[in-house]
This record gives C-alpha cells, sequence and structure tokens, in this order.
C-alpha cells in the first residue's frame, strides 16, 4: 500500500495540468505572504527558496490534533515518534539530522539549548494560526541549526471586533480537548487570549528490548499500561498602533504538560513533567522606503522526570535574542536588508547523584540580504558573519536565482552553506558529552522548476546537500566526535489541483542520505525513509465537507550499522464536518482506517484505528 500511495501522490504532482476546473481559493493560497524564507514579506509566488504554507483553514479543515500530526508527509519531511500524543517526536527535513532544523515561534528561536530538539508535540494546534516551512539551509539569514530548512509557527492572530470561540471534543483512548479564545480588535489596539487543554489515556506504546540490545525504553518487559499525556496552554497577544507607521506588539505562550511513558526501575523516570514558555516583543517602525524592526524574546524549555513520585533528573534550557533589522526599499523591485541578532543560550542538567555547573555562551552577528528583480529575472543573496564566545567566526552565505519562462513555467537555482554549533549536551553531558567538538557544516545545491496556474499547480526540487563534522556517538572514545561526513541528494515533487469540485493535493519525496565516514561508508543514516508521500482530497457539499488523507513511508534503519529494520507503512484518515450555522461546525475524524500496526522509530508504537468527534463555535 506504501508503494500505491507514492504512485498516486506522483501522478498527481505531474497530471495537474490536465485538469479543467477552476477554484478561486488555490490562487488565493499561491497568494499567500511569507516571511521566513527572507526576513521580508513576500509572496509564495515570488519566493526563491521551497516553501510551504499551512493556515487556520488547512489546521481545521485536517482535523490534526497536534503539530507532529499537521507536518507528517509533508514535502522534505520525516517525522520520527516514540508512542502518541506527548512521546518525543523528532523531524528531519531533507535527510538531515534532527537537529539541524531551526524552529521559530512568532519570530523567536526555540528549542532545547541542551539536546538541540525542540518539543513540538508540546505546541497545542489549537494556538496555532499558520505554519510556514522553509526547506534548504538558511543559516546566512538566522546562524546556526538551519542546515535542513526552517519551520516557523505563527500563534493566533488578533482580528478586528471582539469574536470568541470555543472548541470541544472526545475521541478514542479517552482524548479531551477544550479550548477557548477571544479576540479584541481595534484600530488602534488590539488584545487577544487562547487557552487549550489536551489529554488522553494513551495506549501501550514502548516495545521495549533490555540487555542486549537496549532499545525502545530499555526494558525487556515494559509496564502493561497506558502512556498518557496531558497538556494545558495559555497564548496571550497585544498591540497598539501609536502612529500612523508604527506599531508595538507583545506575545506570550506557555504550556505545561505531563506525559508518562515506560523506563527502566533503577535509572530512568516513568513520568516526565515539562514546561514550554516563550514571550517576545516587536516595536516595528515604516517610513517610506525604510522599515526599521527591533525584537527580542525568550524561550524556556523544562523537563523534570520522576519515578513512582521520586525525582530522577532535570533538564533547564534557556534562549534569549534580539534582533535589529532594516529593510531598505532603494528601488522599484529592489529591497537591501541588514540587521545585527544577540543569542544568549543557557543550559543547566541534574539527577539524583550530582548537579552539573551552569552552560552558558553567547552568540553575536552581522547579516544582509538583497533582493531584486531585472524583468522576468529574480535575484537573492544574502551574507552572514556569526562570532560564537565559545567558537569563534563563522562566515555563511546564500545565493538564488529564479526566471519565469512562457505558460507560467518557472525555473530557481540556488547554493547555500551552513552551520550547527554542537548542543550543551554533546559537549558536556556526563559520558558522552566531549568539549573539543568543532561545528557541523554543510553545502547545498538545488535546481527547481514549476508551475503555476489558476486551478492547479506543481513544483519539482532536486539537492545535494554535503555535511562535514559531522556529531556522531564514537565507539573507540565512548562520547560525541566530529566522526562522520554525510552526502543527501534528494528530489520533492508537489502539486495541487481541482478536478469537478475536488480539491486535491499531494507530496512526494524521496532522499538519499549517506554516511560518508570510514567505518559506515554508504550506509543509510538512521531514522530517515528515503521515499515518502501524501495526498489530501477534499470536497465541500454545500454545508457538509468531506475528506481524506493518505501517507506513505518506506522503510528506514534504526541504527548507524543499517542491522535494524523498520518497516514502510501506509495509512488512511478519514474526515467529514458539517457546518451547522454560520458559527457552528461539528467535525468527525477516522485516523488510521485500516488500523494499521507499524512504527516510525524501533520498538515504539503508534495509534491503531481512532476516532474524534468536536464541535467548533466561532463568531462570524
Amino acid at each position: 500500500m506504501f508503494r500505491t500511495t507514492l504512485a498516486v501522490a506522483i501522478a498527481l504532482a505531474v497530471t495537474s495540468p490536465l485538469a479543467f476546473a477552476q477554484d478561486a481559493t488555490q490562487q488565493d493560497e499561491l497568494e499567500r505572504v511569507v516571511v521566513t524564507g527572507t526576513r521580508t514579506a513576500i509572496t509564495v509566488d515570488d519566493s526563491l527558496a521551497a516553501v510551504e504554507v499551512i493556515d487556520r483553514k488547512d489546521i481545521e479543515r485536517t482535523q490534526a490534533r497536534s503539530l507532529p500530526e499537521l507536518l507528517r508527509g509533508r514535502a522534505g519531511i520525516n517525522l520520527v515518534n516514540q508512542g502518541g500524543a506527548g512521546k518525543l517526536s523528532t523531524l528531519f527535513m531533507r535527510g538531515a539530522e534532527s537537529d539541524h532544523v531551526l524552529f521559530l515561534v512568532d519570530g523567536v528561536r526555540v528549542g532545547s539549548s541542551t539536546s538541540g530538539l525542540t518539543a513540538i508535540q508540546d505546541i497545542p494546534v489549537e494556538l496555532i494560526d499558520r505554519v510556514e516551512i522553509v526547506r534548504g539551509p538558511r543559516s546566512s539569514l538566522y546562524g546556526s541549526d538551519a542546515i535542513g530548512g526552517v519551520i516557523q509557527v505563527f500563534t493566533r492572530k488578533t482580528r478586528d471586533g471582539v469574536r470568541p470561540r470555543v472548541h470541544a471534543g472526545v475521541g478514542s483512548d479517552n482524548e479531551r480537548e477544550l479550548s477557548a479564545g477571544v479576540d479584541f480588535g481595534y484600530e488602534r489596539a488590539w488584545f487577544g487570549a487562547d487557552y487549550s487543554h489536551q489529554a488522553t489515556d494513551g495506549f501501550q506504546s514502548c516495545l521495549g528490548r533490555g540487555a542486549p540490545i537496549y532499545a525502545g525504553c530499555f526494558v525487556d518487559n515494559p509496564d502493561p499500561d497506558r502512556d498518557g499525556y496531558e497538556s494545558n496552554a495559555v497564548s496571550l497577544r497585544a498591540g497598539l498602533r501609536p502612529v500612523d507607521g508604527l506599531v508595538l506588539e507583545a506575545n506570550a505562550l506557555r504550556n505545561e504538560g505531563r506525559n508518562a511513558f515506560d523506563g527502566d526501575p533503577t535509572f530512568i523516570g516513568d513520568v516526565s513533567d515539562t514546561t514550554q514558555q516563550l514571550v517576545g516583543g516587536k516595536a516595528k517602525w515604516d517610513v517610506g522606503r525604510v522599515t526599521l524592526t527591533l525584537s527580542g524574546g525568550r524561550n524556556l524549555d523544562n523537563s523534570v522526570q520522576t519515578l513512582d513520585g521520586e525525582f530522577m533528573d532535570f533538564f533547564e534550557s534557556r534562549r534569549t535574542s534580539a534582533s535589529l533589522q532594516g529593510d531598505f526599499r532603494v528601488a522599484e523591485g529592489h529591497v537591501v536588508t541588514a540587521g545585527y541578532d544577540w543569542q544568549d543560550d543557557e543550559g543547566n542538567v541534574r539527577d539524583r547523584f550530582e548537579t552539573q555547573p551552569t552552560w552558558q555562551r553567547w552568540n553575536r552577528a552581522v547579516f544582509a540580504q538583497y533582493v531584486g528583480e531585472f524583468g522576468q529575472q529574480d535575484l537573492q543573496a544574502s551574507v552572514r558573519r556569526d562570532d560564537n564566545e565559545q567558537f569563534g567566526g563563522n562566515t555563511t552565505g546564500g545565493l538564488a536565482w529564479g526566471m519565469s519562462l512562457a505558460h507560467d513555467f518557472r525555473v530557481t537555482a540556488s547554493v547555500g552553506t551552513a552551520f550547527k554549533a554542537p548542543t550543551f549536551n554533546e559537549l558536556y553531558f556526563p559520558f558522552y558529552g566531549n568539549p573539543l567538538l568543532v561545528p557541523e557544516e554543510s553545502e547545498t545545491w538545488e535546481l527547481g522548476v514549476g508551475q503555476q496556474k489558476t486551478d492547479w499547480r506543481w513544483a519539482l526540487n532536486a539537492f545535494e546537500t554535503r555535511v562535514d563534522h559531522l556529531i556522531v556517538y564514537d565507539i573507540d572514545l565512548f562520547m560525541a566526535n566530529n566522526l562522520d561526513e554525510a552526502r543527501i541528494r534528494g528530489a520533492e515533487l508537489t502539486g495541487s489541483v481541482t478536478i469537478a469540485e475536488w480539491n486535491v493535493s499531494g507530496a512526494a519525496s524521496w532522499v538519499d542520505p549517506r554516511n560518508r565516514s570510514a567505518t559506515f561508508d554508504d550506509n543509510l543514516l538512521p531514522r530517515r525513509a528515503q521515499a515518502t508521500g501524501r495526498i489530501d482530497v477534499d470536497r465541500a457539499f454545500g454545508d457538509i465537507s468531506v475528506g481524506a488523507t493518505l501517507i506513505g513511508e518506506g522503510h528506514r534503519y534504526d541504527d548507524v550499522a543499517n542491522t535494524l529494520n523498520v518497516g514502510g507503512f501506509s495509512t488512511l484518515d478519514l474526515r467529514a464536518e458539517w457546518r451547522v450555522a454560520p458559527a457552528w461546525t461539528l467535525q468527525a475524524r477516522v485516523g488510521n482506517v485500516f488500523d494499521h500496526d507499524y512504527q516510525t522509530a524501533a520498538y515504539y508504537a503508534q495509534a491503531g484505528r481512532q476516532w474524534f468527534l468536536s464541535v467548533r463555535y466561532a463568531a462570524q
């Protein structure tokens, strides 16, 4: 069934031009504005990077229950989940490592400075307005971490007037959801607040193995219990326009979660209490041809693990950042951007026996970018110089070119360099860290071609990335080391079309992530499926809408030696909704309709067939 999914996704993308129906919503989608790829506002059409936007309508249409579920099967993305809602979810983009993807929330860098990962499972979808996905290196604009790409989450935005909303639902495994929010929007000031509660009893997710394999949850006989999850989150935002051209904004997000899992009764906990917190602010002054933006924020990422109520260990990460950026419109179609970024990372780890000293380092950077139009051609050039307290200077750059051809064809080409500074865990974690590590470095070349019409579109992007000084565990040193090199090649085919009032979109991705180290030369890098595909089909029949999502992923290996195989799979999700009144909607969803048993990480089961019913109210 996986091969069928991939074949249909490819066929959808390449046969889009055969459709004849028209749908104005597709054109609206193409004209959506994105800011992540250039740090300035441009439309999706004008972007020289491979981008995808998932807006609030898409979130509610797909009825995704979590951010990892929303991102599953998207072009270039491999997701690995360790056992359902709230469990550790890691994301690989274009075959790069899971900590090679930079995450931003409302412009603020988030993620753990200790592990290098972002707890995407703890960002509730009910608090999200849209998600921008930029595939390919972006270190020349953002610095460390953006080897594979950048994903930016924008929380709910306040609209005009007073607009309350409520969402409630129940589902399998005693899943419960409740969210509520309200907007107060006026000409010169606005305020909004949202609350989200999610809880589930979960299921028995860990199929772990103890000695001598030590995989999954590290035990031969995991507890035969459910592994539940609960989270409570609040999002606040406010803005003021005191004079024309000047906008002041502030936002905050806090999520407190409790995650149950199976652990070793001697040294690994079975409950994790997590805190994700973000506060940020921005002042934007637009004066004619110049726009100045001063922004800053702080991200807190904490986790406390316990076993039968007894403290086991504690992980704490704090990231503080600020940026000053100027956009200068030197002529029609020509924009020069220059800025200064400042960042301070802190991390701390302690367990029952000892407390590590607080780890800390700062990073300063200057960057510049030029975006210009020359008739049918577009050019983007960027350069950045980072000065890291621990690793010194690092210069990265990017160059992209695009040209519009007849019949709405467009070709693009780009090259970019990127780097990734070692995390605190890789440097200092007991029995693993190596303080002699150096940053990982990469170079990526990309070619793209696409066509965009009113009622259909398609795009094909091919790339090659080479990563030097890849950080892995060195069995000879019993610690992390800059041991490996990697060569990653891949291609992504995306498309959408409207046929007889059915809206269909698809993505098919192929990646060949090869290890180029002496020990495992030509092995596939672990946890990446080489082939993935996603198809979304939706249609409205008056006030009733129906839809389906089919996702397929090929097999992958869960170890660097390529001895532990995790099989491929396909899942089908069905959904329906009924707009009973302008402000009221009933929704129903069945996930994994055929109840397939599958894994994305070895020894961690995924959910079988699940159902969910919900009701939404949103003032018009």
